[in-house]
């Protein structure tokens, strides 16, 4: 029997309000340039600390955590982002 892997995300957090999605694939993309962001959905995007849900295609998983790492306490926009990978 074939094993699929279990797909993961990107949640990013504490966001300064009124980021946009284009902005997020930039800071993924200098980040890791091997990722590919296909989705971005963002999460309680009208409070103050809005969070975004990023989706890869072709995903290592090495790649999404090192990112994680890189981007969870970064100074952004005015915000400490808090970043993690999530099953989906």
């Amino acid at each position: 029997m074939e094993e699929h892997p279990v797909p993961r995300r990107l949640l990013i957090s504490n966001l300064a309000p009124g980021t946009r999605d284009d902005e997020l694939i930039a800071l993924v993309k200098k980040y890791a340039p091997d990722l590919e962001c296909t989705d971005v959905r963002f999460v309680d995007a009208e409070g103050s600390r809005p969070a975004a849900l990023l989706s890869f295609a072709h995903q290592q998983l090495n790649s999404l955590e090192e990112l994680s790492q890189r981007l969870n306490g970064m100074y952004w926009k005015g915000h400490s982002l808090s970043a993690s990978t999530t099953l989906t």
